[in-house]
Order: structure tokens, then sequence, then C-alpha cells
């Protein structure tokens, strides 16, 4: 009897994914977020958007799991995400009908919402564990790594935007307290005046501490503001403080280790330098270092995940693992400022040192989510045959003239 019970809900929902898939996301704008948060906070709307655009983002990268190389799928940490997303996708859809205006109901659905939320939590550590297991097992080649690399952007992006949904409504309407006392002038988790400075000192602040723990010492940083729009007076913008302390901190703490690693006993070392300028379409923070730089053809590596120069961390089922030596900081810090129509590039000087930009839009109604959508494009990525470079590939040994063939 459970057998046919789980038989039945597997073809259920395989029916699910299949019909929500066919629709696409629907991206918001910064100033959608804050003027829902700000004006219209209300727990029945958020409620009617809630349960009909989650399953249409679950179902797009639920769908796109499935065209991953069948090995991978078996591995035990990539089976575990597929039942999370399977499971939260029941617990919405449990809500699809029932009535907006009942209390009770939005109760529990805000409940389910923290559930789904807390659930997820892992989700990033666990695949990244996966495919780590996939690539002991099996190896990996150009094509695989191709696919999953293109995957795994499309995915954590798809986790950024459903989590920023889950976040909004639970901050807003998941507690007897409507006002975050820590933070009381954000709107669920967006500031609508955040101070980009002081975040980026928080974050440097707290790279600067690992560092002293790990290297008994530390660069001090130089930082500078340029205000184009209002001159002297502090940067602010409407952003998540939370997206922009996570970039920051990376790029802070590969700065710092480049740069003690270069100097090593050296009682003195060269400032990290931060500038932050605001025009009138984006706001830009550039960390530089001069910690020996990158060679041209390692920069696209880095945004490779699981290229990693840091040990790899064990796997500890009982808890969460840590992402260092996994080499997602950088792509998903990457993903984060994508998310909002903007981007993070790295610019080296080999032999002297590194500059890290971050492009963010500077007007709130420009700021619009960038969400995958699952269709022919998406399905033909995984499925194409990748032929030879149409570019001849240079040789690393000197060619012997004497038997090139003659025409």
């Amino acid at each position: 009897m459970r057998i046919l019970r789980f038989l039945r809900s597997s073809v259920s929902i395989g029916k699910d994914i299949d019909y929500y898939s066919k629709f696409s996301p629907s991206p918001l704008s910064m100033k959608q977020f804050l003027d829902f948060g700000s004006e219209n906070a209300c727990e029945k709307t958020s409620f009617a958007f809630l349960r009909q655009e989650l399953p249409v983002r679950l179902a797009n990268i639920m769908k796109e799991i499935n065209l991953l190389p069948d090995n991978l799928l078996r591995t035990p940490s990539v089976r575990l995400v597929q039942s999370w997303y399977v499971q939260s996708l029941q617990e919405i859809l449990q809500f699809k009908d029932k009535n907006a205006d009942d209390e009770k109901v939005s109760y529990d659905f805000t409940d389910a919402v923290i559930k789904i939320r807390n659930r997820h939590n892992d989700v990033i550590p666990t695949m990244a564990q996966g495919v780590v297991e996939y690539k002991e097992t099996y190896g990996t080649d150009p094509v695989v790594s191709q696919n999953v690399q293109y995957f795994l952007d499309r995915f954590y992006m798809s986790r950024i935007s459903i989590r920023m949904l889950l976040n909004q409504h639970t901050l807003l309407f998941g507690g007897k307290v409507k006002v975050n006392p820590a933070h009381p002038k954000q709107i669920g988790s967006i500031d609508p005046n955040c101070r980009v400075s002081e975040v980026i000192k928080d974050a440097y602040e707290n790279a600067r501490n690992l560092c002293d723990r790990y290297y008994m010492n530390s660069p001090e940083l130089i930082l500078e503001e340029f205000n184009v729009k209002e001159k002297d007076k502090p940067i602010t913008m409407v952003y998540v403080p939370s997206h922009l302390y996570h970039m920051v901190f990376e790029l802070f703490k590969n700065a710092m280790r480049a740069t003690m690693e270069l100097y090593g006993d050296s009682m003195e070392y060269p400032h990290i330098h931060a500038q932050v300028a605001l025009g009138t379409e984006d706001m830009t923070v550039k960390v530089s270092d001069r910690g020996g730089g990158v060679p041209l053809r390692k920069i696209d590596r880095l945004f490779t995940y699981t290229y990693s120069t840091a040990p790899r961390p064990s796997f500890d089922g009982s808890r969460a693992v840590p992402l260092a030596g996994y080499g997602y900081g950088l792509p998903i810090s990457r993903l984060y400022a994508r998310y909002f129509q903007g981007d993070l590039k790295l610019y080296s000087l080999e032999g002297h040192g590194t500059d890290a930009v971050i492009y963010i839009r500077a007007l709130s109604t420009e700021s619009i989510e960038r969400l995958p959508v699952y269709n022919k494009s998406a399905w033909k990525h995984y499925k194409t045959i990748h032929e030879a470079d149409d570019w001849c590939v240079p040789s690393k040994e000197p060619k012997d003239m004497t038997t090139f063939r003659r025409f």
C-alpha cells in the first residue's frame, strides 16, 4: 500500500513540475520589492503572489536538474537536494486553492515558508558535495564540466531569487514584531538607504579578523568615496546589505590572502584600496590589492565551480558544510552581483596585483531580478554535442618544417 501511495505521489508531482515549468518566472525590480514592503505591505497579497510564483521558480529549475548526467543525479548529495525541492513544491501546492482571507491559512502559509527557507539553508554546500562525489568517482570531461558550470550558475541564481522571496515574506509577516530592532529602517532584507561604505567597513573588519587569526597580521584598508550625484555626502542606495556584504567580504578575503602570502614574514604590508563611486547609472565598488596578481589564463578558472586553491573541506552530513575549499566564493559573489543586473569582474596585473570591480545598478527601477527560464534554448544547451573548436590550438613544441606537407 505504501509503495502504491509513493508511486501515485511521484506521478502527481511529476505532472505538477511539467505544468508549472511551462510558465516563465515573473522578475521583480528592487523598487517593486521596496514599494510593496513600505506602502502596500499586505500579507494576503504576498500570499497570493508566492503561491503562484514559488511553484513556477521551483519547477523551472527542477526540470533542469533532471538534465544533468545520470551518474551525477545518483550521487547521495544531489538526490538529497532533489528531495528538498520536491518536498518544498508539494508543501507550497497545498495552499493552491485555500482561502487567502482566512487568518489560519495565512499563518500556516508563513509557517510553511519559514520551514522551506530553513530546509534549503545547506543547498549550496550539499550540491557542491554532490559534484565532488561525481568527480571523484567518474572523473570529468570538458563537455560535462561545461554543462555543470552552466547548470550551477542557473541553479544557484534560482536559489538566490527564491530565498529573496522567502526572506521578504518571513521578515515582513513572520513575527509578532513587524520592525526588526537591529535594522529598523530595512524593508524586509532591503535597506532603502544602504550606507555602502559602512557595509564595506564591516566586511573588511570581519575579513581582517580571520586574516589576523591565520597569519597573525593583516593589511590596512584605504577607503575612498566619489559621489557624483551629491558631492561630499555619503553614498547611499536601495540595496540588500547582506548581498553587498557577501561580495565585498569575499573580495577582501582573497586580497588579504594574496597579500599575506606574497609578503610572507614582512613587518609591513601594502594597503588594500577600496573605492566607491556613484554615477548616474552605476554604483561601483573597486577593491585593489598588491598581492602579485593572477595570470590571464587563470582568470576564468577563478569563476569556475570546484576550482579552489584552499584545501577541500571534509563532509559531515550531521552539520553544515563550510564553503571554503569548494571554490564557490567568487562564482557565488558574481551571481549576487548579476542577480539585480550588475556584475563582478577581475582585472589582474600579474606580478603586481588585482583589481576586483563590483557593478550595481544605481536606480532601483533598473535593478530587476535576473532569473533562469527552462525552455528549448536551455534544453539544447545540455543536449547539444559540442564539436571541435573552430580556432587552431597552438602547439607548445616547435614545428618541424622539414616534415610539413606540400600542396
